[in-house]
């Protein structure tokens, strides 16, 4: 629950999600459990992902046993939670995997789980991002709850029944597969673009599309929002002036929620390359189901500045390309030009 690194941490004072479940739920609901799997089968492995404690518990029982008891218990549930993931020390210093897959038997156990029909919500807890296209494709809910402490458990219970609407958004991007890594958003260009021309000479993958599984800033709640088309004040921008940038927000659900409006901007060329896309704001705003609300950005000549080949942050005149939306991938954009 704590995670690496928090080395002053009481784990006997972390609250699990059974427990949160539990406490949340109050006694009309009865919590049925199965571990289900190990985080690892592997003796050895466990002792290595924990040098400074106790090695990383292995139930005694086989894979088969522990998932064939999950599907026992799944059948008497009306909802399925699995929580699976990493160990606190399978990542931070010293950590590195060749695999982003799930450990042990867990990917066996989700697969297992899903094949009971049952609804299915699976909660990770992990230190880094994974790549799990087929747990997207197969879970008809994911929660990221990271290694989020001592109050983890009451704080997942409260999302898993709907007493708080999730917000969170993604500050790094999750690969499809481990050949995707690294992956990021503000990626620089190539002089082979992923976007039209042939196909034989396009920098692209031939086996999966270029785009992370869940890009930088991604993130879902138990409402909808819809973006207007971005206006701006003015599209020239000078020295000493500013241009307001601004997108009607509307929450579609049938719920009150929270959204993180979030502004990027490109540089179409520069001196020195530029990247695709660099997060340059964002604003938190709640609303209430059908609550429309004008969300603005201020952006000024600093805005556009970056470090050159000498080494000073300077700005450079040409046309820009300025983006807003939900995350790094669904936006809406104008452009702009900068003039000195």
């Amino acid at each position: 629950m704590l995670g690496t690194w928090a080395v002053s941490g009481d784990k006997a004072k972390s609250v699990t999600i059974q427990e949160g479940m539990k406490n949340v739920a109050g006694n009309g609901v009865q919590i049925l459990f199965a571990k289900g799997a190990n985080i690892t089968d592997d003796t050895s492995f466990a002792k290595r992902i924990s040098p400074f404690a106790e090695p990383t518990e292995i139930d005694g029982r086989t894979p088969d046993v522990m998932i064939q008891e999950a599907i026992d218990v799944a059948e008497k549930a009306d909802v399925v939670v699995a929580v699976v993931g990493e160990a606190a020390e399978m990542s931070g210093e010293s950590a590195s995997r060749t695999s982003l897959d799930l450990p042990g038997s867990q990917r066996r156990l989700i697969e297992a789980l899903v094949k009971t029909g049952k609804p299915l919500v699976v909660v990770l807890m992990n230190g880094r991002p994974l790549a799990l296209p087929w747990l997207n494709e197969q879970a008809p809910a994911i929660i990221e709850a990271w290694f989020a402490g001592t109050e983890a458990g009451n704080a997942i219970a409260d999302v898993l029944f709907g007493n708080y609407n999730p917000s969170g958004k993604l500050t790094t991007s999750f690969p499809r597969n481990i050949g995707q890594v690294p992956i990021y958003y503000n990626y620089k260009n190539t002089g082979r673009p992923y976007e039209g021309g042939n196909p034989k000479f396009k920098s692209d993958y031939l086996d999966v599309d270029n785009s992370p599984l869940y890009p930088f800033g991604y993130g879902l709640s138990y409402t909808t929002f819809t973006y207007d088309t971005v206006q701006l004040s003015q599209t020239t921008l000078r020295a000493g002036q500013s241009i307001i940038a601004s997108v009607m927000v509307k929450n579609t659900g049938a719920v009150a929620g929270e959204e993180t409006v979030q502004l990027y901007i490109r540089d179409l060329v520069g001196s020195v390359t530029r990247p695709v896309k660099e997060l340059k704001g964002f604003q938190k705003i709640n609303l209430n189901a059908g609550e429309m609300k004008k969300v603005q950005f201020t952006l000024t000549e600093n805005d556009l500045k970056f470090y050159n080949s000498e080494l000073k942050y300077v700005s450079e005149p040409g046309e820009f390309r300025l983006f807003i939306g939900t995350n790094s991938r669904d936006v809406k954009e104008a452009g702009f030009r900068l003039v000195k």
